[in-house]
């Protein structure tokens, strides 16, 4: 950061001690994850000064023929990541990819059926005082009491009732694989688009840990950074037929210039997520996500749908005296990031909520593995089952420091 130094030591200062909390704490946010050296430097390239409206071939300004370049790069090596027939990757984020969609497909005060929050939905599927919910009619469907998974029946039957013209599967709390074949046919049998956000599994998805929704949702959704381990932003692919349909919702749709320099900083993940070593990792994530879901279970926390097929687990605290908010700070001051969550059924408010939300991308970068996922799950249980004691936190916090040197976030030698 020497340029930043020079002109503005403040701001260096702030960068330096969020350098510090990244490298020094266990960050099990599942949405969360350090991006390679390669994709932070192109993000933070000369691509910042380009205005770019428009497509490539099609831009408003001239001077484009560059970032034309690398945009058709991203598109090609998305294309290539997950075999799609047209790709957009301009949006800035997934909640605006999601808008992209609705604002492609639907009118004001059209219904879709989705999954609620509480059971692992997304703010942009539906809650009342997102965009979402405050357009559109929206219908929810969750998991079943007994078993804590997708209950398949109730999205049929709602879909049969509700005759929704959009249906939305994906989740940001959902630790078991979706069946996107079997929401086909539900989509299909009623009339709806089927429209799949796969923001937290894309890297999986890409490299085959995780059914495929491209064969069958009309739309998919994701963000690029999280399991992709990309740059914060947004991305959509859809069947050729829809391609000009979701470009121009895009574009002037929703947004006017598009980020170039995050979009070339997507062209170098996706080439990350190409190489073989990916696939690697992604294994590595999801066999870090089981050991942690296994671990938890033999310290006696009780977890939704009993385990995980991803690279996420949910822990339910009801019965613990603790609440979702209370853990996940206490766990901060003991080093380990963790995010408070709603869990099924939960009866506390999303502010405080019944359950914490586990995730494996970020200590998987790293290099940990399931020794590194042991340790952290038997320090996470003597914190939340001794919440009182400040001195073990302090304790806990000097332990997890020394694992975290062990694996460092960036250096020659990183993992990431």
């Amino acid at each position: 950061m020497s340029a930043i130094r020079k002109q503005d030591m403040e701001t260096a200062e702030i960068f330096s001690r969020e350098l510090k909390r990244q490298q020094y704490k266990v960050n099990l946010i599942a949405s969360e994850n350090y991006a390679s050296s390669a994709v932070l430097e192109a993000q933070g390239s000369i691509m910042t000064n380009k205005y770019a409206e428009g497509y490539p071939g099609e831009r408003y300004y001239n001077g484009c023929e560059y970032v034309d370049e690398v945009e058709e790069l991203a598109i090609k090596r998305a294309k290539e990541l997950f075999k799609a027939e047209h790709v957009n990757v301009q949006p800035h984020s997934g909640s605006q990819a999601n808008l992209a969609v609705y604002f492609a497909l639907l009118e004001e005060g059209d219904t879709i059926l989705s999954m609620h929050i509480s059971h692992g939905g997304h703010l942009t599927h539906g809650v009342k005082q997102n965009f979402s919910g405050r357009w559109y009619k929206v219908i929810f469907y969750g998991v079943s009491r007994d078993k804590e998974v997708i209950d398949m029946k109730e999205v049929h039957s709602l879909a049969i009732k509700q005759k929704p013209k959009l249906i939305m599967v994906g989740a940001s709390a959902y630790p078991r694989a979706i069946d996107f074949k079997e929401f086909k046919k539900i989509a299909d049998e009623v009339g709806a688009y089927l429209v799949a956000d796969v923001a937290h599994i894309a890297g999986l998805i890409a490299t085959g840990l995780h059914p495929d929704p491209i064969p069958y949702a009309d739309f998919v959704t994701t963000t690029t950074h999280k399991t992709l381990r990309g740059p914060r932003g947004g991305m959509i692919m859809c069947k050729g037929q829809y391609a000009e349909l979701i470009d121009k919702a895009v574009f002037p749709g929703i947004q006017s210039g598009p980020l170039m320099h995050v979009i070339a900083a997507k062209a170098v993940a996706f080439g990350e997520a190409l190489r073989p070593e990916f696939k690697e990792y992604q294994r590595q994530v999801v066999k870090n996500a089981k050991h942690m879901a296994d671990c938890l279970k033999k310290e006696g926390f009780k977890l939704m749908s009993g385990g995980t097929d991803n690279h996420l687990v949910l822990v339910n605290l009801v019965d613990t005296g603790i609440t979702g908010a209370e853990a996940a700070d206490i766990l901060d001051e003991a080093g380990i990031i963790v995010n408070k969550n709603s869990v099924p059924f939960d009866e506390t408010p999303p502010t405080v909520t019944s359950g914490i939300r586990l995730g494996t991308p970020a200590i998987t970068t790293r290099g940990m593995k399931e020794g590194e996922v042991e340790e952290i799950v038997l320090r996470i249980s003597k914190v939340l089952k001794s919440k009182l004691d400040k001195n073990l936190r302090q304790e806990i916090r000097e332990e997890v420091k020394a694992l975290c040197e062990k694996f460092p976030i960036y250096t020659e030698k990183s993992k990431v």
